[in-house]
């Protein structure tokens, strides 16, 4: 190789490797590298340059590290080119405009990779070119990037997080003008420009001269005030806060979150949380937790127990590392704690915003005719059924908050009321200041909530089963099989496209009849007079929903991000129909016949969730 370096055997590597060496000016992945190829490191080199990270609609997501397979200085530098060279494209009044970038705390010392590094180098690339760079001088949570978008007029937003992913990951996530996460086709046209944008521009590594920029602002505490006026919108109780007796304990999972629920509480004039103490300050180690994400429920939550337990609290709110979704946990009366699901929470929170757009209502704001609530296709049908019978619109779209947020948007510019919009995934937005989930505001409202609740002496729990009992059970089941043969996977949906001949899809299941299949993969709907279906459709994922005739309906995926082929499931039971335990045990019958005939776990040798 020209670098001094043997050849690795492999001339597509030691291209790879090459280029590299020439334009990586981080010290420690370049040495990374070098030692790699010197190792004869075969293995390691071809994880860090057998592909490209694929620029997506959630813009980047993998472990930090060298090579063109990691999030690092230079991949960062060379993505943030191609996103600048295409904003240029799609705006002339860019350098009027600007830009803002924020970052959360992860880091990783081996590669010198850390959030803050990344969106400094961001901002350099982004001001070299003349951009005006909005970069906040400390950490936030991801909310405030589509905040800042839309408060301040911005072409777009980046904030440098990946979410509540594993430590050594890191992640790219880009907003566009209208102040939701990007959908196709910018996602196809980044990625593009990405490729055409490899070699570091002359001033890209320069982050001290950038920091001296007169492009550069710092909107930190502006955002910061202008958040949580704006969020106060949403306080309705202001006395009853004023005077609440309830206890609610407070994580942050060694995220950012802590000191903005708190602002947040403050802006409702909610009693602070008590913070979980060994996990409030941002640790990109997150030593307490084996995953940081409240998604998995007690585990993640035993420390939040243990105080709330020695502090006489009834309720746990969770946030994520980046506090864009909200967990939230309560004391039964047995003394035993009850985690919330994902559709529980949407339950709720829809039905309380709803009951606040009501009292809102009685000052004369606004007409039920222009009311929508949104969530994603496989997320609880509850919102539809509040819907149906209070006279609201109800819509759903394509799973992640990227597709609610433009929604949102498209319906508010038609001006439209959008009161609340979650998905299955603890993701909820309570507040059109933010068109993406907002663990923060969502915090706000919920306490607000408990606070309401325990004045009248009625528990989350209580509530859940009043909304149920008026609107209808909806319980569901969710879950996946772990499946590494990209084969397989495809097999397996093919055998569902053709089961009864070709083109013909199940029409019952173990006994369960099928009474309408949508395939968000070939765009067929059977609901559909022409059999096409009205949601978008992806050939390159894989997605088909079953409707059954009780009441039922299942959707099985692929994961975009994961091995996972995915299954929700829920049974939608018309009021007044209260045997619980009758409901759960034919869900639980429906789902064994899906996973038995469908998935078919011992031939498609499927490795089920550990629970």
């Amino acid at each position: 190789m020209e670098n001094g370096l043997e050849s690795t055997g492999d001339s597509r590597l030691d291209q790879a490797v090459t280029q590299w060496l020439l334009y990586d000016k981080n010290p420690k992945t370049a040495a990374a590298v070098r030692s790699m190829v010197k190792d004869r490191a075969m293995s390691e080199l071809q994880k860090c340059f057998g592909a490209r990270m694929e620029f997506g609609t959630a813009g980047l997501r993998a472990a930090m590290g060298p090579g063109v397979s990691c999030m690092n200085d230079l991949t960062i530098i060379q993505t943030t080119q191609g996103f600048c060279a295409y904003l240029e494209q799609c705006f002339t009044d860019l350098k009027q405009r600007g830009v803002v970038i924020g970052f959360d705390a992860r880091a990783h010392p081996p590669s010198g990779g850390s959030s803050k590094r990344f969106a400094c180098l961001a901002a350099s690339v982004l001001i070299s070119r003349g951009v005006p760079v909005y970069l906040f001088s400390d950490i936030t949570p991801t909310p405030y990037v589509p905040f800042t978008v839309s408060h301040l007029g911005l072409c777009a937003g980046v904030m440098v997080t990946a979410s509540h992913n594993p430590k050594q990951d890191n992640g790219y996530k880009v907003y566009w003008a209208n102040g939701a996460q990007i959908i196709p086709p910018h996602d196809k046209g980044i990625a593009a420009a990405i490729e055409q944008n490899l070699e570091p521009w002359p001033k890209s590594w320069d982050t001290d001269g950038a920091l001296q920029s007169s492009l550069l602002n710092d909107p930190y505490q502006d955002i910061h005030r202008e958040y949580c006026k704006a969020i106060q919108q949403h306080c309705f109780h202001r006395e009853l806060n004023k005077n609440s007796e309830v206890k609610i304990v407070h994580t942050s999972v060694h995220g950012v979150g802590h000191i903005f629920v708190q602002a947040a509480f403050k802006a409702f004039d909610l009693h602070p949380p008590y913070a979980v103490e060994q996990q409030k300050d941002p640790d990109p180690e997150f030593p307490t937790v084996k995953y940081p994400n409240p998604e998995e429920g007690e585990g993640v939550l035993t420390l939040s127990f243990t105080l709330a337990d020695k502090e006489g609290a009834t309720v746990i709110l969770a946030n994520d590392p980046d506090a864009d979704r909200l967990a939230i946990a309560e004391k039964q009366e047995g003394g035993q704690w009850r985690v919330f699901s994902g559709n529980e929470l949407g339950a709720l929170l829809g039905w309380w915003i709803f009951q606040c757009w009501k009292l809102q209502k009685g000052e004369g704001k606004g007409s039920i005719k222009d009311v929508y609530m949104l969530s994603s296709t496989v997320s609880s049908k509850i919102l539809r059924a509040i819907a149906v019978k209070e006279g609201f619109h109800f819509e759903e779209t394509l799973t992640g908050f990227k597709w609610m947020g433009n929604r949102a948007r498209e319906l508010m510019d038609q001006g439209k009321t959008v009161l609340f919009a979650f998905e299955e995934a603890i993701g909820y937005m309570c507040s059109p200041a933010v068109l993406d989930k907002d663990g923060v505001s969502a915090a706000a409202i919920a306490g607000e909530f408990v606070s309401y609740l325990a004045s009248k002496n009625i528990t989350l729990s209580h509530q859940l089963r009043s909304i149920y009992e008026e609107y209808g059970y909806h319980i569901s089941k969710n879950s996946y099989f772990i499946c590494h043969n990209q084969d397989t996977i495809k097999q397996m949906f093919e055998r569902l496209r053709n089961y009864d001949g070709e083109n013909s899809y199940p029409k019952e299941c173990g006994g369960f009849a099928i009474t309408a299949v949508r395939d968000l993969t070939t765009g067929y709907d059977s609901n559909q007079p022409d059999n096409k279906a009205i949601l978008p459709t992806s050939k390159s994922s894989q997605m088909i929903t079953f409707t059954f005739a009780n009441g039922g309906m299942a959707t099985i995926r692929t994961s975009g991000t994961e091995p996972k082929i995915k299954y929700y499931t829920e049974l939608c039971a018309a009021p007044g129909n209260s045997d619980l335990n009758q409901l759960k045990t034919e869900l639980d019958n429906l789902v064994d016949a899906i996973v038995e005939h469908f998935y078919q776990p011992k031939k498609n040798n499927l490795t089920p969730r550990q629970e």
